[in-house]
């Protein structure tokens, strides 16, 4: 009982704690701040691909865009089909698995640029927060990227096995020094094994069902097909004196060089293909240099017209 006159605060503990505690109205939700990790994210990320993208417009970028520029028309439409494949299948996997619309082609671009202007997945990072952003459309998207990301890594390892059984009676033709029969089988046992846990343990790796990463893992391979033949028919109509096959032959050897682990002087390698097939090494180097710098200009053009983009949306412009 309290005397009358005496303040009930005063002499109960629990109210006296309540009023010295600020007011809730002004503490913001612990869920609310959670959810703006994604957005700070993407944010950095994309800070990170202007940098790296201006450096390397400064650095080599600008050497490349010297070279002698290719006339024929289709040079371009190869270009265009080899440099927009990457987004374009994955926009049809994650079409068919979230039903994205068309504006997720923006995002997907930004995921590409991410993983080969800053640093590999970084992209995957990028496009996890995007998807996070959109619950309400991707309500768990972890496991979905997870298994994307991982299928197309083993389906660039099949593909690379596959380009090693179509390029093995052609390798005696190089100098045993690049390339080692012995180095080239052991390094076809690792990707084997890299591959095989993923298999092994699919049950427990892997979220989506078995029939849906059947269908994104032939998406994958057809990526990697049609990337491989566009580059080859660019280099084609750059210099059509130089036959088609011949083209598709070194992109293999190009593919296969840069994806084979243990396999020592791999710019050496596809140099003494060029120069066995071609006769110089120079010209396809010049012309690598110029599509290397046209995709970076690509690159460039795309992040600043979805950076207006965006920040046209949030002005309320569009």
């Amino acid at each position: 009982m309290t005397s009358p006159g005496t303040d009930a605060s005063l002499t109960n503990p629990v109210d006296a704690a309540l009023q010295n505690t600020p007011d809730l109205a002004g503490l913001e939700p612990i869920e609310k701040i959670k959810r703006r990790w994604p957005l700070a994210v993407a944010g950095v990320l994309t800070v990170l691909m202007i940098a790296a993208l201006g450096r390397e417009l400064f650095g080599s970028g600008l050497a490349g865009l010297q070279q002698t520029i290719p006339t024929h028309p289709l040079f371009y439409v190869a270009i265009a089909i080899f440099y927009l494949g990457p987004p374009t299948f994955d926009y049809l996997i994650y079409r068919r698995l979230w039903g994205i619309p068309l504006s997720g082609m923006a995002a997907l671009h930004k995921k590409r640029i991410a993983n080969e202007a800053v640093v590999g997945y970084s992209g995957e990072a990028y496009f996890y927060a995007w998807a996070r952003q959109r619950t309400q459309m991707v309500a768990a998207p972890f496991g979905a990227v997870k298994d994307v990301t991982i299928q197309s890594a083993i389906a660039g390892n099949v593909f690379t096995l596959l380009l090693i059984l179509l390029l093995i009676p052609f390798m005696d033709m190089l100098p045993r020094d690049i390339v080692n029969p012995k180095t080239v089988a052991i390094s076809a046992a690792v990707i084997i094994a890299m591959c095989l846990p993923f298999v092994l343990f699919s049950k427990r790796v892997f979220s989506l069902p078995r029939g849906r990463l059947v269908w994104i893992f032939s998406i994958h391979m057809l990526r990697l097909s049609v990337g491989t033949m566009s580059l080859a028919f660019a280099w084609h109509f750059a210099m059509p004196e130089v036959a088609v096959g011949t083209w598709l032959f070194l992109a293999a050897v190009r593919m296969l060089a840069s994806r084979v682990p243990l396999l020592p002087n791999k710019e050496a390698i596809f140099a003494t293909a060029t120069i066995w097939l071609i006769g110089s090494g120079d010209s396809l180097s010049e012309l690598m240099a110029l599509v290397a710098a046209l995709s970076l200009l690509a690159h460039i053009a795309l992040l600043g017209v979805f950076s207006v983009q965006s920040a046209a949306k949030r002005l309320g412009w569009i």
